[in-house]
């Protein structure tokens, strides 16, 4: 059992850093995956308005009717082939990010294990006779913290599995549609 009020407080204080600081890893690697989605948005919406701005102009200058149809035919290829572009770079941040995301995760349960098992050292290493009921109440309560920290870590990597086979199906439609274009 703690043997005086200052290690019940550096414990407690151990935890709660530990906490923030996985807390704060795995936001910071979610941040940058958004940063990353953003910038691709971005940039293929700029890509997007040029190639309309450009078919607009082609189908307007086009000598006649036939002339026009062909111009937007023409179209569809450029713009199907940029989806699946789109949809390949869009995996490829997502597998980023869940490798780093997992990678982080990995290392901070490490590092938390390791951490809740010097504290439980720490907790029993100085038991008092009948303290014992005590001993397994803190033992629980560190077990309950770290078995939060799976929990989150296991919700995080399922939400990464949904998204990643969402993007999945969604390239195989585009890549569907691309074919059946070409047929």
């Amino acid at each position: 059992m703690f043997t005086n009020p200052e290690q019940f407080a550096s414990a407690t204080k151990t935890l709660f850093e530990l906490q923030m600081t996985t807390f704060n890893a795995l936001t910071s690697k979610a941040v940058d995956g958004v940063e990353q989605v953003l910038a691709l948005n971005m940039a293929t919406a700029k890509n997007s308005v040029q190639g309309s701005m450009a078919a607009g102009k082609e189908i307007s200058e086009a000598k006649d009717p036939k002339a026009a149809m062909d111009a937007a035919a023409s179209q569809v290829q450029p713009a199907v082939g940029g989806a699946v572009a789109y949809g390949e770079q869009l995996k490829v941040i997502i597998d980023d990010i869940h490798k780093e995301f997992t990678e982080a995760a990995d290392h901070h349960m490490a590092e938390a294990k390791n951490t809740l098992s010097a504290l439980i050292y720490d907790v029993t290493k100085n038991v008092k006779p009948g303290s014992e009921n005590a001993v397994d109440v803190i033992k629980a309560a560190i077990d309950n913290a770290f078995k939060g920290y799976e929990e989150v870590t296991k919700a995080t990597r399922e939400a990464v599995k949904t998204v990643e086979q969402e993007i999945a199906k969604a390239t195989a439609q585009v890549n569907a549609a691309k074919t059946d274009k070409q047929a």
